[in-house]
């Protein structure tokens, strides 16, 4: 992959809506209308926006805007929070194998993720190890946050979790972060898509925080983490938690200074922030080579051409022509720096 120009380290597929299984259509678990109009999941629907949701057509547009490779994240939507263990343990295991199967069948355009849910970590593990020696998945995606089985939810940075990421430091994984229900957590009206524009970003910097203040860049030392979206509010956040940490030492028993982890090398961070200033604080923060290129499509809040202003990578070519990165560091984002991420 290495002779590869551009990789885009965060995109998205959908399968197509005849290959769900039908008990998570006859459960609202999740499905697509026949027509491809509408993702559903209960009372929830989703149109879906862009023709390259599905694979056919993802390969004609990353053709069209010279994405040589892209790295595919898992859904959102089977992140399985609150499902018992046998209905996770399906669900998971039709998504993992759904991406095996696109990237067996195309190893040349995709490396795929594959999903666990940590409120049963005994079919988590087993997954991991399923997905790795069998399907030849090396990339780990985990959801922000995640419902135990007594309701609670928890950053997946923490301690009930932590023989997932002990088995992924054994294994040598890379790791993607990435926000999802936060409805679920937020007891606000749906209004003005304040879910996807505020409160998904609050998850990640929640994580993050969680992450860095138990020290997990130094204690899974072989586990290569990014972050979705760039961590963006994570990034401005930081001198409240410096503040935090040196005014109420007692509020921190056993974490470390927020300062530690920054500029980590184990730690990535995607250029989907939208504005060439925060991709600057990200830049400033952490340095170049943490930060990959990131696209987030097909979704309307990825870097779309079918959004007005907008085309995929327009954020990186900002940084350039603002003099925040080289035409050297571009093509380390969108090349280089993916492929220290995920370890190849």
């Amino acid at each position: 992959m290495s002779t590869k120009k551009r990789i885009n380290a965060h995109g998205h597929l959908l399968p197509n809506p005849e290959d769900i299984p039908q008990f998570m259509k006859d459960k609202k678990y999740f499905w697509i209308d026949e027509d491809r109009k509408f993702m559903r999941q209960g009372d929830w629907k989703r149109p879906v926006t862009d023709p390259s949701f599905f694979l056919k057509e993802k390969l004609e547009w990353m053709e069209s805007n010279d994405i040589d490779h892209e790295v595919l994240m898992t859904l959102s939507q089977l992140y399985c929070n609150g499902l018992d263990r046998q209905t996770t343990r399906d669900i998971i295991r039709f998504q993992n194998d759904f991406h095996a199967k696109v990237q067996s069948e195309n190893a040349e355009k995709f490396t795929c993720g594959f999903v666990v849910q940590p409120a049963h970590i005994d079919v988590a593990l087993s997954e991991i190890d399923r997905c790795v020696s069998e399907l030849d998945l090396k990339l780990l995606c985990l959801p922000t946050h995640y419902q135990d089985k007594s309701g609670q939810w928890r950053s997946s940075a923490n301690e009930a979790a932590d023989s997932i990421w002990e088995l992924a430091n054994e294994l040598g994984l890379a790791v993607e972060i990435h926000p999802y229900d936060a409805p679920k957590m937020i007891a606000l009206e749906d209004q003005f898509w304040r879910f996807h524009l505020i409160w998904m970003c609050a998850q990640t910097a929640d994580h993050y925080h969680m992450f860095t203040s138990l020290d997990f860049p130094d204690r899974f030392p072989n586990v290569r983490t990014c972050y979705a979206h760039g961590n963006q509010y994570g990034q401005v956040n930081l001198g409240r938690r410096r503040q935090g940490y040196d005014g109420r030492p007692d509020l921190f028993e056993k974490a470390v200074d927020p300062r530690k982890s920054v500029g980590a090398k184990n730690v990535f961070f995607d250029t989907l922030v939208h504005d060439v200033d925060s991709l600057e604080l990200l830049v400033k923060r952490h340095g170049v080579s943490q930060v990959v290129a990131g696209l987030d499509d097909p979704y309307p809040l990825g870097e779309m051409e079918s959004v007005p202003g907008s085309y995929p990578g327009k954020v990186i070519d900002e940084g350039v022509e603002n003099g925040i990165l080289s035409k050297g560091d571009r093509a380390d984002i969108w090349n280089a720096n993916v492929l220290q991420w995920l370890g190849k």
